[in-house]
């Protein structure tokens, strides 16, 4: 294979493919990029493909549709070289188009054929002749925001009569804005000002979260390589998920039930704040023994094990399990659409419908009520997604307290007061309002 075969372009496309047959996008770029060793310039432009081609793929398709008369007849890989080709040229300003045309003639011609090779030079050609199709010819507006934005109509629409249609087009405009790499620091061997000097020594820059206390943000470099973070002294999460085990207001010796656990994130935070002396221990369930697995691997790594209790067990059988009044508080950050994380999957949008959420909010019901036996009077049981739409969130805790008299819902509040003045008492953090993931936290007491 020629050097064009290890190139970050030639990847891209090679994970594009997969990524189109269903393949996971976080997963495909790790696989590569540790198959092949680049140099931090090549994996940046490698995921800046990826991801990039994912985000924009519905307004790529609309730009590359006049200049490809017979769709059907192409490979999908030429495909996505052609629609890589066109992000490239569209949206990385510092790469030459003519560095752009000549490699992906280039790719064409040593992964393909001397017809493909021609095909795709003509393709490239012709469109920089005549220039890319305007967003302003498609009449239908809802169409137009779906083909600007690259976003499935059913969710502008249900986004636009849920929110209105400003904080519709300002979530959407946001959602294709690159995810932070943030981070949260663990409270039981360190603290936020060791990790920033740990970091900052590293050669890596580090700023603190404006939305969660044990936060921090990395602007450059790669903190997941980190010593520190092999020693456990921090753990990769959003600044969103970090705010859900703050509400929960646990002490040290509770017993608490994570519900839906894996892969471990908010089990270890919860950890954390507890005390095997004063008898403080989690049950952190799952129904995968692979992930339970990983749940223990990540509380050992974050110096937590001690306090955890990694189960494999399906929540809906938590009563049988536990019996009744097990556990002071109880966490269930349930399965959900995901939404709220098309930043970090950006093929969520693609892959979803509004009777996911439906379907989903079923199962959220049913593990909510079956764990509210095992809590004790006067526990707190909080309730998070990753997710935007209220058939999720609101709705759930809606059916849930009006099936179940004896929870009443608290205000959610968070250590920097976000959102304060809203008159929701749960708490809605929607992709614009910090540029961090969509969730969604509900906590409900046992009276």
């Amino acid at each position: 294979m020629s050097a064009v075969g290890n190139s970050p372009r030639w990847l891209a496309v090679e994970a594009l493919s997969k990524i189109k047959n269903g393949a996971y996008s976080n997963l495909q770029l790790n696989q590569l990029i540790n198959q092949h060793h680049m140099d931090r310039r090549d994996i940046n432009l490698l995921t800046n493909m990826v991801y990039g081609v994912i985000q924009h793929r519905l307004t790529l398709e609309y730009w590359l549709t006049p200049f490809v008369r017979h769709p059907n007849q192409i490979d999908p890989w030429v495909r996505e070289l052609l629609l890589s080709a066109l992000y490239q040229w569209q949206y990385l300003d510092k790469i030459p188009k003519r560095a752009v045309f000549n490699e992906t003639i280039e790719i064409a011609k040593v992964k393909g054929h001397p017809g493909i090779r021609r095909f795709v030079t003509g393709v490239l050609h012709q469109m920089d002749r005549t220039g890319l199709p305007d967003f302003d010819a498609i009449e239908d507006p809802d169409e137009r925001l779906s083909i600007t934005y690259s976003m499935p109509i059913w969710l502008i629409d249900e986004l636009r009569q849920q929110l209105g249609a400003d904080k519709m087009q300002s979530i959407i405009a946001s959602l294709n804005q690159p995810a932070k790499q943030s981070l949260r620091v663990n409270p039981a061997v360190s603290d936020v000002a060791d990790v920033t000097a740990a970091l900052t020594n590293d050669g890596l820059t580090v700023e603190p979260s404006e939305i969660s206390p044990l936060g921090l943000v990395v602007t450059d470099g790669q903190a997941i390589n980190s010593e520190a973070m092999q020693y456990g002294m921090f753990t990769i999460q959003d600044e969103s998920a970090q705010l859900v085990v703050p509400t929960m207001a646990l002490a040290p010796g509770d017993q608490v039930l994570d519900a839906c656990a894996a892969p471990g994130g908010k089990t270890t935070q919860i950890a954390a704040a507890l005390d095997t002396d004063a008898g403080g221990q989690v049950t952190a369930l799952d129904i995968h023994a692979s992930k339970v697995r990983l749940i223990g691997q990540n509380a050992a790594r974050m110096h937590v094990a001690d306090r955890v209790n990694a189960t494999e067990l399906d929540a809906r059988k938590a009563t049988a399990e536990f019996g009744e009044a097990a556990f002071d508080k109880i966490l269930v950050d349930a399965p959900c659409s995901g939404l709220g994380l098309i930043r970090r999957k950006p093929e969520i949008r693609y892959e979803k419908a509004l009777q996911d959420s439906l379907n989903l909010q079923k199962v959220q019901l049913s593990i909510l009520s079956a764990v509210a036996p095992t809590l004790k009077k006067g526990g707190i049981m909080t309730y998070s997604t990753c997710t935007i739409l209220q058939q999720e969130n609101q709705q759930v805790i809606q059916k849930f307290l009006a099936a179940h008299p004896d929870f009443e819902c608290l205000k959610t509040t968070t250590d920097r007061n976000l959102k304060a003045d809203r008159d929701d008492l749960t708490l809605s953090i929607y992709p614009d309002d910090y540029l961090s993931d969509g969730f969604f936290i509900a906590c409900l007491r046992k009276k």
